[in-house]
C-alpha cells in the first residue's frame, strides 16, 4: 500500500504529495489524516508528513514510512484541501491547524495541583524578534527553532521546550540572558477553569422577541437541519440568554455546541456566563494565552467527548467536536474572525462548512453586523432576526457629538472637552463608573521637528516612531525596534522636536493630572501582555471600585458593568482615516459597541463622542443607534465605488529583501493575470508600492483584484503563482488575502 503525503514544511515548492510506502505493521493504523514520520530529500534527515490519500501503487520507487504519530479525521483533510486552495497556501498550513496543541510532557505527573514549575514566556515584542531572526542576527538554528516555537506558545514549561525543539536548557538561559525570553516560576493549573467559582443561575423568561428568535433556530436544531441565522439585536437586547438557552437544548439532545467570541478579552466575562449555568466540567477553552498543557488538555477533553461547550477565538472552530448541535459566532462584525497570517481565513466560512457538515444550524450575532452579512440576509441567503429592545426595560444611551473645532476654537487644547471633563467630573461625584476609549496605544504618535518637519521613523520599517513614556522609549509597532528619545532633530540639528498625536499611556496621566482623586486602570497591549491579564483587568474595574477605565478597542465589545453609565469616546476619527474602503462601516461598528458599554441596567447612560467630524453620515448615525440608517447610506456607497458586497477584493502582498526582484515578480504576475482572467469580469489594478512599503526591511508592493471569486478564477491564481514558485525568486514572498481586514 501506498501512502500520498505532504510534507510539513512553508516552502512552496513543496506544496505537492510524495509517495510512501506503508510498513506491513502500520497497515492497519496508518489512514487519510495520519501524521507520520519520513525520510525525506537525499540525506537521512526524517520530515514529519500529513497522509492525504492512499492508493494500492506508485509508479515512483518509493522509501518507507518510518513510524505514525496520530490521526485526522478525514473530513479535517477535506477542509484542509479545500482551505489550501480557497486561501492560497500549503495544505501543511491548513492541517497544523487541527492538530493536537502539543504533547503532554513525559517528565510532568499528572497529580501537579501544587506543583512549582519553571514557565517561559517571550521578553520581546514577537515583531522585533521576527525582524532580528530576517536579518540573522540570531544565528543558533537551535535559538532560532526555540522562539519560533514560543512565537505560538508562550508559557510553556522548559521541559516542553525541550520535548518539542530538541534543545538543551543552556541554549534557552542563553536567550533569558539576550533579553529574548524571561523564565518565571509558576503554580501548574492544568485546568483554566479550575479555580473559577461563580454563582449559579436560572434561565432568564425571554422577551417575546427573544422567543421568536429562540424558536426558529431551535426548530432547524430539532430537525438536523443546516440553516444560517444572523441575530440582529441591539446593545443590551439579550443575545448571549438566547445562545445559553439554545445551548441547553442542543446538550439535551446529546449535541455539542462551539460558541466563537472575537476577542481574549471577552472570554472570561462569557465563560463566567457559561459556568453559572452549565456544569464546568462540560466546557471547554481554547484561545491563545493558555499555555500548550492547557490547550493540550483541553483539545483531548473536546476529542474524547468529554467537553460538550468549546468556547474561543477565531481558531476553536478547528476543535475536534463531534455531533455538533450549534455553531454561534457572538459579535460576527468583528475582523478578528480573518486571520491576518498564513492560512488567511474567514473562521465564518469556516463555520459554515463545518455547520453543513453536521447538519446543524450557524447563529452569528450582532449589534451592528457586517454589511456584508446584513445584505446576505436582506436577500434571504441568510434567515433574519431582530432584537430591538434591551432585554431587561434599560434605555439606550443618551449620546452627545462635540466639535474639536469648536473646542480648539474657545481656547480648550486638553484631550477632554469641557462637556466630558464636567461629565465625568460629575460621574466621580455620584460615585458611577467611566469609560473612556481611545484606539491609539503608547503616549505620542509621532515626533516632529517644527523647525524643517523632519518626521521620526522606524529605519526598518518606513512608518512613525510611537514614543512609550512607561518605558521612556520610541518604539515601532510594526517591527518592535525601539530607540532612544530624540531631542536634536538629525536633519537640521534642532532642538524643536515636539511629540503629536495620543495615545492611552498619554489619556491616563492627563486623567490622573485633571482628576488626581480617582483611580484609573489602563487596558491595551502593553498592559496585557501576561497569561490571565484581559481577566484581571476588567475583575479590577468590575469589582474593586475603579472609578476609570481607559483603553482601546479591547474594552468595547460585549462587556457588561452595571455601575458604567459614561462613556467618553476620545478621538473617534481615528477609524476614518485608515486606507480601506470600511473605514466608515468600523467607525459606525466601534462607535455603537462603545456606546452600549453605558447604562445596561437600571442606571441611565450617557456617552459623548469627540470628534473633529460631526457631520460623517457614520457617526451621526451612531449617535442615533441607527443601523439601517447607516446600512442604506453605506450600501448605495459601495454599491457605486463596486465594493463587496458587489464583489470580492483579492489582494496579492508581495515582500522581499531586494527591491528590483519585487518590481520583477509583481510585473510577471500581474502580466499573467492580465492575460488569463477575464476582462470584463475583474479589474485587476497595476502592481504599486503599498501604503506602508517597507516593514522589518523588507519592500512590500501589492495587486489589487476586483471582482467575483469564482472556482475557475480561483484556479487561475492558482496555477499563476504555482509558475511563480517555481521560478528562481529566492527572496520574494507571495500572500494572497480575499476581502482583507488590512488593505495596507
Amino acid at each position: 500500500m501506498i501512502a500520498e503525503i505532504v510534507i510539513n514544511r512553508s516552502a512552496k515548492k513543496l506544496n505537492t504529495t510524495f509517495d510512501y510506502a506503508i510498513p506491513k505493521d502500520l497497515e492497519e493504523l496508518i489512514m487519510i489524516g495520519s501524521t507520520v514520520i519520513v525520510p525525506f530529500g537525499k540525506s537521512s534527515a526524517l520530515e514529519e508528513g500529513y497522509v492525504v490519500g492512499i492508493k494500492e501503487n506508485s509508479e515512483y520507487e518509493v522509501k518507507e514510512i518510518v513510524k505514525i504519530k496520530h490521526n485526522l479525521s478525514e473530513n479535517q483533510i477535506e477542509l484542509a484541501q479545500w482551505m489550501a486552495k480557497r486561501y492560497f497556501c500549503n495544505v501543511s498550513d491548513c492541517i497544523k491547524q487541527m492538530l493536537t496543541p502539543g504533547t503532554k510532557s513525559k517528565k510532568e505527573s499528572n497529580n501537579v495541583k501544587d506543583k512549582i514549575i519553571n514557565v517561559v514566556y517571550l521578553k520581546k515584542e514577537i515583531d522585533e524578534i521576527q525582524f532580528d531572526l530576517d536579518i540573522g542576527k540570531i544565528k543558533s538554528e537551535k535559538q532560532k527553532k526555540i522562539l519560533q516555537f514560543l512565537k505560538g506558545n508562550e508559557g510553556v514549561t522548559l521541559s516542553e521546550i525541550e520535548m518539542f525543539t530538541g534543545a538543551n536548557r543552556t541554549i534557552i538561559k542563553t536567550l533569558e540572558k539576550n533579553g529574548y525570553v524571561e523564565i518565571l516560576e509558576q503554580k501548574i493549573e492544568r485546568n483554566p477553569l479550575a479555580n473559577k467559582t461563580v454563582t449559579k443561575t436560572n434561565n432568564y423568561k425571554l422577551t417575546n422577541e427573544q422567543q421568536n428568535a429562540f424558536d426558529k433556530v431551535y426548530t432547524y436544531m430539532e430537525k438536523s437541519e443546516y440553516q444560517e441565522f444572523l441575530l440582529y439585536g441591539i446593545t443590551g437586547s439579550g443575545k448571549t440568554e438566547i445562545y445559553l438557552q439554545l445551548i441547553e437544548q442542543a446538550l439535551k439532545l446529546n449535541r455539542t455546541a462551539i460558541v466563537l467570541v472575537p476577542e481574549i478579552s471577552l472570554t472570561p466575562q462569557m465563560i463566567d456566563r457559561f459556568i453559572s449555568r452549565f456544569n464546568k466540567n462540560e466546557i471547554a477553552v481554547l484561545h491563545s494565552k493558555l499555555s500548550i498543557g492547557e490547550r493540550y488538555d483541553e483539545w483531548n477533553k473536546i476529542k474524547s467527548g468529554n467537553a460538550k461547550i468549546i468556547i474561543g477565538a477565531r481558531s476553536a472552530i478547528f476543535a475536534p467536536a463531534k455531533n455538533i448541535g450549534i455553531i454561534i459566532i457572538d459579535e460576527e462584525h468583528d475582523s478578528s474572525y480573518k486571520s491576518e497570517s498564513v492560512p488567511k481565513y474567514d473562521a465564518k466560512e469556516i463555520a459554515k462548512r463545518i455547520a453543513k457538515e453536521n447538519n446543524c444550524p450557524l447563529l452569528l450575532g450582532s449589534a451592528t453586523p457586517d454589511v456584508v452579512t446584513y445584505y446576505k440576509a436582506l436577500q434571504n441567503k441568510i434567515m433574519l432576526l431582530k432584537l430591538t429592545k434591551r432585554a431587561n426595560s434599560a434605555t439606550l444611551p443618551n449620546i452627545d457629538i462635540v466639535d474639536l473645532k469648536m473646542e480648539l476654537a474657545n481656547g480648550n487644547k486638553s484631550m477632554l472637552s469641557y462637556a466630558l471633563h464636567d461629565s465625568i467630573q460629575e460621574n466621580l461625584e455620584d460615585k458611577k463608573q467611566t469609560i473612556l476609549f481611545l484606539n491609539r496605544r503608547g503616549y505620542s504618535t509621532f515626533i516632529m521637528c517644527r523647525e524643517c518637519g523632519y518626521t521620526v521613523k522606524c529605519k526598518n520599517c518606513n512608518i512613525s516612531m510611537t514614543y512609550h513614556k512607561t518605558e521612556n522609549k520610541l518604539k515601532c509597532h510594526y517591527c518592535g525596534h525601539e530607540e532612544n528619545l530624540v531631542t536634536i532633530c538629525p536633519k537640521c540639528k534642532s532642538t524643536k522636536i515636539r511629540y503629536f498625536g495620543t495615545g492611552t499611556q498619554k489619556l491616563e496621566q492627563e486623567i490622573n493630572r485633571m482628576f488626581p482623586n480617582a483611580s484609573t486602570i489602563r487596558m491595551d497591549v502593553d498592559t496585557v501582555t501576561k497569561k490571565n491579564s484581559h481577566e484581571e483587568i476588567l475583575n479590577k474595574f468590575k469589582n474593586d471600585g475603579i472609578d476609570i477605565l481607559i483603553g482601546t478597542q479591547m474594552v468595547v465589545k460585549g462587556h457588561h458593568f452595571p455601575k458604567v453609565t459614561l462613556v467618553g469616546v476620545v478621538a473617534a476619527d481615528s477609524s476614518l482615516n485608515i486606507d480601506d474602503y470600511r473605514a466608515n462601516e468600523r467607525t459606525f461598528q466601534i462607535l455603537t459597541q462603545v456606546a452600549g458599554r453605558a447604562g445596561r441596567e437600571k442606571l441611565p447612560g450617557k456617552v459623548i463622542i469627540q470628534t473633529y467630524n460631526p457631520e460623517n453620515f457614520s457617526i451621526k448615525c451612531a449617535q442615533q443607534q441607527n443601523f439601517e440608517l447607516f446600512y442604506n447610506t453605506e450600501i448605495e456607497l459601495r454599491k457605486q465605488l463596486k465594493y463587496p458586497p458587489f464583489c470580492d477584493i483579492i489582494l496579492i502582498g508581495f515582500n522581499s529583501l531586494k527591491e528590483e526582484e519585487i518590481i520583477e515578480v509583481s510585473n510577471r504576475v500581474y502580466m499573467e493575470l492580465n492575460n488569463n482572467l477575464n476582462k470584463s469580469e475583474f479589474i485587476i489594478l497595476k502592481p504599486m508600492p503599498s501604503p506602508i512599503d517597507k516593514i522589518q526591511n523588507r519592500f512590500r508592493w501589492r495587486i489589487i483584484i476586483k471582482g467575483n471569486m469564482t472556482e475557475e478564477a480561483n484556479s487561475i491564481i492558482n496555477n499563476c503563482l504555482k509558475d511563480i514558485y517555481n521560478t528562481n525568486y529566492k527572496n520574494t514572498r507571495i500572500t494572497v488575502d480575499i476581502n482583507p481586514n488590512n488593505m495596507t
